[in-house]
């Protein structure tokens, strides 16, 4: 999932249903409500291997851990640019995983990465987009303009329930998409073009949250929430009116990845959980529960056929030109984007 500022850090959950005598512990590092708690107790029972979870909603999130001299960690999930910036900064384990047994079922357009050359530092889990989704039941006349401009110029139904995620990047990249300028702009003045949309839209705003997106459209806490596609399908199980976006202006298409981190105190035990997930029963579950694709080839055999049926996964054709995919920006780009996020945030 971009693919998403510091945050609270989520207590470390255990899962404990594995052997007696485990022949190891595996220190996991995800996003919130990203993996099944019943796919980590499968691992343990095939491996003995004893998984603990710590839970982020940012990949800024894990690379300020990282960068503060977090060494705990056997295994995080950064999206495709993170990895990129991880490599580069030395944070990331070389691995090979392009020589791991089960790297023979990724499919071939996620093989070889320009983030990460060969796949030698990572190797593929989910992959979706970033649109929004709104209650067709609570918008006048039912339905939205397929725009950014629903979000960023709401109508008066929708002022105080729109819901933003709390993420510097893809909260900056939907203002750089409706105001019409990259993502990775250099120029102050075009960063100030973002921060001037999203400053106009922030009265409308009624919260920036990322933990629990499918939960609050549900119970009707907003109509509109700016929402990852896996996100929305699990609103859609519970708000049947619920509708997915591909704004036209364009929405983010990002991968998250399996890496590493480097100094993992239990090398070997990362290296057998990430082929152990390249296998298709393994992913499949994770697909299954979250509401995103995955790389691997093989895995739709385990996959619901809701997932598979539902726009907001399974992308209508007629809106793969509207993709625009993740993208590592330059330093000083970054720079400029986390200057309109601290004041968009004050």
């Amino acid at each position: 999932m971009t693919k998403r500022p510091l945050a609270t850090m989520a207590a470390a959950l255990a899962l404990m249903s594995g052997p007696a005598e485990a022949a190891g512990e595996l220190f996991l590092y995800n996003w919130s409500d990203y993996i099944p708690p019943a796919l980590l107790q499968k691992f343990e029972q095939d491996t003995g291997i004893k998984v603990t979870l710590d839970v982020y909603d940012s990949n800024e999130t894990l690379l300020a851990k990282l960068q503060a001299g977090a060494a705990g960690y056997d295994v995080v999930v950064p999206s495709s640019y993170m990895v990129k910036i991880m490599i580069d900064d030395g944070l990331a384990e070389k691995i090979d995983v392009n020589q791991m047994p089960n790297f023979k079922n990724v499919g071939a357009l996620f093989t070889d990465p320009p983030f990460d050359d060969g796949r030698a530092y990572s190797a593929p889990y989910l992959w979706g987009t970033t649109g929004f989704t709104y209650d067709s039941a609570r918008v006048p006349g039912g339905k939205l303009d397929e725009s950014w401009q629903s979000l960023f110029q709401p109508v008066d139904a929708l002022k105080g329930q729109i819901a933003m995620l709390n993420d510097e990047v893809e909260v900056y990249n939907a203002g750089a998409y409706y105001v019409g300028v990259p993502k990775c702009t250099e120029d102050p003045k075009e960063a100030q073009k973002i921060l001037d949309a999203l400053l106009a839209q922030k009265p409308a705003v009624a919260m920036y949250q990322s933990d629990g997106t499918h939960d609050r459209m549900a119970a009707h806490e907003v109509i509109a929430h700016h929402q990852w596609n896996g996100a929305s399908h699990r609103t859609r199980e519970k708000l049947a009116t619920a509708v997915y976006v591909y704004p036209r202006e364009g929405l983010t298409f990002w991968q998250d990845n399996l890496v590493v981190p480097k100094g993992a105190p239990h090398l070997d035990n990362a290296k057998t959980f990430i082929n152990w997930m390249m296998a298709p029963e393994n992913i499949a579950e994770a697909s299954n529960f979250t509401g995103y694709m995955n790389a691997i080839e093989g895995a739709d055999k385990f996959m619901d056929e809701a997932l598979i049926k539902d726009p907001a996964v399974a992308m209508p054709a007629q809106y793969a030109d509207r993709l625009r995919p993740d993208q590592d920006c330059s330093p000083a780009a970054r720079e400029l984007r986390n200057k309109v996020w601290t004041k968009l945030k004050k």
